[in-house]
């Protein structure tokens, strides 16, 4: 009875979770320009991996860093309806907490060119390098 009553409730639980992850994400792909091109970027880059990839680590490896951009994406939106729930009148603090934001995307994008870059090098150049 106990575990009918659990199994119940995290099944409800599990659905709700759900159906508010994806309101947040048509939120982020609605109202985001930022998130729609990362979106884009990740879903081209996903057969794109299985090509560059010489390995299943090198393939978790691109897709891990398109999923992560992705993420820090949802965040600093995150940060910025909040800030501008609070107010649109210029604020020092609310300026910078959307910089901080900004720069975590930044910071996840250049992480993606690097893995990939440093991925794409390894398997095509150096290995063709040290082949002959």
């Amino acid at each position: 009875m106990v575990f009918k009553a659990f199994t119940s409730f995290l099944s409800r639980r599990v659905i709700k979770t759900t159906i508010l992850a994806y309101q947040g994400l048509v939120t982020a792909f609605s109202g985001q320009e930022a998130f729609r091109f990362e979106l884009a970027i990740f879903l081209i880059s996903i057969p794109l991996a299985f090509f560059v990839a010489q390995t299943n680590l090198q393939i978790l490896l691109l897709l891990a860093v398109g999923i992560l951009v992705l993420i820090i994406e949802l965040l600093n939106t995150a940060i910025e309806l909040v800030v501008d729930r609070i107010g649109l009148e210029i604020n020092k603090l609310s300026g910078q907490a959307k910089d901080v934001g900004s720069s975590a995307v930044f910071l996840s994008l250049l992480l993606f060119v690097v893995v990939w870059t440093v991925i794409i090098i390894d398997n095509f150049y150096l290995s063709r390098l040290f082949s002959r």
